[in-house]
């Protein structure tokens, strides 16, 4: 059964869809996508991708537009990783709301990434599996340099907002509390298992991102794609899609919602 979602935070509505199998129990993955991104309806869009295949392996899925993107209420320009964690925060209440979830499962990637491993670091003892793909924690590197996403700003006099190539802009307050998150001692909370996916040809976020939050996980694999891009097109996506698959289908971990 797939409906269409409105979840409520701070008077806006963040707008998804929920997949739910036709059994009363399952597991539940939450995905979440990246920035300027969306949680898609068609196959170009790598969560889309992904949805449709656990979907049929027999999962339930929930995927949203994070504020300021696709159906979602808000403004880009206001949008950060504080005000996303909460969007997060909030879809995992709902699904622990509907009460038939054995086990929930984040996906995250890009800045989802950021979120998603966050978002597990802060429940780990309702989390079960995190999947990262292409976690964009270099984002962080790129606000202390100056040089975000191919515009630069002055680190000591930070913008009141920042064009980006892509035509989008964010505010200095995005800037400022990206450079400040402490994304990787939030992460390391979480001790279930953590699937890392990075493709080589990333030119949006470097491998070394999933490098080093693999370091920082007691319970990781890393599985670096030959010729993966940042989305993961082509014969890349097809990859990630089967190891996704592979890793919630299969032996499940022992972490309950009780």
């Amino acid at each position: 059964m797939l409906k269409k979602i409105s979840l409520r935070r701070a008077g806006l509505i963040l707008r998804g869809e929920l997949s739910l199998p036709a059994k009363n129990t399952y597991d539940l993955v939450i995905l979440m996508h990246g920035l300027g991104g969306r949680s898609g309806n068609s196959a170009k869009s790598l969560v889309w991708h992904v949805a449709e295949n656990l979907q049929r392996e027999g999962l339930a899925t929930l995927k949203f537009d994070f504020n300021g993107h696709g159906l979602s209420d808000g403004l880009f320009s206001e949008m950060n990783l504080l005000n996303e964690l909460e969007d997060a925060q909030v879809a995992l209440q709902f699904a622990l709301k509907l009460g038939h979830a054995k086990r929930i499962y984040l996906i995250g990637h890009s800045q989802g990434g950021i979120v998603a491993s966050m978002l597990a670091g802060l429940y780990p003892d309702i989390v079960s599996k995190l999947v990262l793909l292409a976690p964009a924690i270099t984002l962080r590197d790129e606000t202390l340099s100056g040089d975000f996403q191919g515009s630069k700003f002055d680190t000591k006099h930070v913008p009141t907002s920042l064009a980006l190539a892509s035509g989008l802009e964010v505010s200095g307050f995005y800037l400022r509390s990206l450079r400040e998150l402490p994304i990787e001692q939030v992460a390391q909370n979480f001790k279930g298992p953590v699937r890392l996916i990075h493709g080589d040809s990333d030119q949006a976020v470097s491998k070394d991102a999933s490098l080093r939050m693999h370091a920082i996980y007691e319970n990781s694999q890393l599985t670096i794609i030959p010729g993966g891009t940042h989305s993961f097109d082509g014969v890349a996506r097809d990859k990630v899609v089967q190891i996704v698959d592979d890793f919630l289908s299969g032996v499940q971990s022992d972490t309950h919602i009780h």
